[in-house]
């Protein structure tokens, strides 16, 4: 897929959940990948009620322009397996506690969004059917035609998988257009802005560039299954108001990974028909 967009995607119809009037976008299908930390706030533990309400807002207002949305959210702010493991716990164990982790989250997502009249649909790894259905990709790929919001939770439902793999995976199975990974800065960078005050903005950096300068931007497996099919990442700051519906609508914000072929300056740049 060229620049990850679906052919003739710039003239499909609105999907179901469009809003009368939504303005025209990029990208059609959309995964979106959020931390579980995003949903702590500055409690740094938990979920904190306005970080899901504003959060719950942003993602509303890219449905309603008529993307089918898919999300992939993580569980870090409830317990991450890799940190489990390293003090001493049994890694499987760890990471299946984290599995759990994100479906925890993706109920909470969803119990907000559907208070404000999203439909959505929660879809876990690890099969719980009183809490939300077996993920079955074409049920998945069903419920974004419908015009509802998918949570695909329960990362790949197998131990030493991080969910940044899980949503390239999730990705890829729903043929998305673009992958957003949502943080809390505002894209990549050559070093930890936080740690490092002089460190650099890439606003566009190849696969193969971001896998060997070990950058952060997601693991090596995950890297390497967007590269493998040709799909973009957008790392951005979702705290940004309307950072996640001015990407979809191909406005350059964040950092792009895409082709190996290098970036043309910006400046050269022109806006994709």
């Amino acid at each position: 897929m060229a620049d990850g967009a679906h052919p003739g995607a710039a003239d499909a119809p609105l999907s179901p959940g469009a809003a009368e009037g939504a303005p025209a976008v990029k990208y059609r299908r959309v995964l979106l990948k959020i931390s579980g930390e995003a949903l702590a706030g500055e409690q740094g533990f938990g979920i904190s009620p306005p970080v899901v309400q504003r959060l719950t807002e942003e993602i509303r207002a890219v449905h309603e322009m008529g993307v089918a949305l898919g999300l992939v959210i993580g569980g870090g702010n409830i317990v991450r397996g890799t940190l489990a493991s390293q003090q001493g716990m049994d890694r499987v164990i760890a990471d299946y506690m984290g599995m759990l982790a994100t479906i925890i989250n993706a109920l909470a997502l969803q119990d907000w969004l559907e208070r404000k009249g999203v439909d959505t649909r929660v879809l876990t790894a690890i099969r719980m059917e009183q809490l939300a259905e077996p993920y079955i990709r074409r049920r998945a790929v069903r419920h974004l035609e419908k015009g509802r919001v998918v949570i695909f939770a329960g990362g790949t439902g197998n131990p030493y998988f991080s969910t940044d793999t899980a949503a390239v995976l999730r990705g890829i199975e729903m043929e998305a257009d673009i992958i957003i990974k949502a943080t809390k800065v505002d894209g990549i960078y050559s070093a930890d802005p936080k740690k490092f005050p002089d460190a650099q903005f890439i606003p566009d950096i190849t696969y193969l560039e971001a896998l060997s300068r070990e950058l952060g931007v997601m693991d090596a497996a995950a890297l390497s299954l967007c590269k493998d099919n040709g799909i973009p990442i957008m790392v951005l700051n979702l705290d940004t108001p309307g950072a996640a519906a001015r990407a979809v609508m191909g406005e350059r914000i964040g950092t792009l990974v895409n082709s190996e072929a290098p970036p043309a300056p910006r400046a050269e740049r022109r806006a994709q028909p």
